[in-house]
């Protein structure tokens, strides 16, 4: 562990150590530019939505790692060359430091991605669902109420939001009535836990307590548990009555 090091070695160790580290620093920060080309050149409004919505915390997750990785090898390869001449032991304790504090930043990074950035993706993706949409023909559009859209949903489309399972947001040119049917997940998106303030509380399950019938609504249960403290709560929501089908 005290002997130097020999050059048989080290030579190649800082050579392709150092090509290496540039090559997964390159790899990640074409990830990173990649992503945000992407959603430069992305500008209907609802497909920016659902690419950021499925994509972007796994982007900014792999691209980050590629780079943390990188840095860790160079800091390990050519830029210590001179003192890994020394001896083997300074080389091991320098490998398992760096490697350690890669770790760490990397935990901290997931932390930050996980529990602190959905905040930030929510506000944006509030932002880009019920910005102002604009017809074929380049007049504005307008966002239909709940009242008011049902006039454009199938039974099928209208039974997945009295479930809760779907959101439809339904835009309606009214000069020439071209209408545009976005469809959202109506379970995807965590809440604000009550417990942690976390933006982690997702639907662990539902229940229907009360079917509706053409005379009376009826009432789902939803249970709902944080994915960070493990609180967990439940919320009563109206099921809309059934209506009558018109033979």
């Amino acid at each position: 562990m005290t002997e130097p090091i020999s050059s048989a070695f080290l030579e190649p160790w800082n050579l392709y150590g150092t090509y290496a580290a540039y090559a997964l620093a390159a790899v990640g920060v074409l990830i990173l530019l990649g992503h945000y080309l992407k959603l430069a050149a992305t500008r209907d409004y609802k497909t920016r939505y659902d690419y950021i919505n499925m994509h972007e915390i796994n982007l900014l997750w792999y691209g980050f790692l590629m780079i943390l990785i990188g840095l860790t090898i160079w800091l390990n390869a050519g830029n210590l060359s001179d003192k890994l001449q020394v001896m083997w032991l300074y080389f091991f304790v320098s490998l398992f430091v760096s490697v350690m504090m890669a770790m760490i930043i990397a935990v901290i990074m997931q932390n930050v991605l996980k529990f602190y950035y959905p905040f930030f993706i929510e506000k944006r993706l509030k932002k880009l669902r019920f910005a102002p949409r604009t017809s074929p023909d380049g007049r504005s559009m307008k966002l239909l109420s709940e009242e008011e859209e049902d006039v454009y949903l199938d039974e099928g489309m209208q039974a997945e939001e009295d479930a809760f399972s779907v959101d439809y947001d339904v835009w309606i040119d009214e000069e020439s009535g071209f209408t545009k049917i976005e469809k959202y997940n109506g379970r995807l998106h965590a809440l604000s836990c009550s417990e942690c303030n976390y933006q982690t509380l997702r639907v662990d399950n539902e229940e229907v307590i009360q079917p509706a019938t053409t005379t009376e609504e009826g009432e789902l249960m939803k249970y709902f548990v944080c994915g960070y403290c493990g609180h967990k709560e439940r919320k009563s929501f109206k099921i809309a009555a059934l209506k009558e089908s018109v033979e």
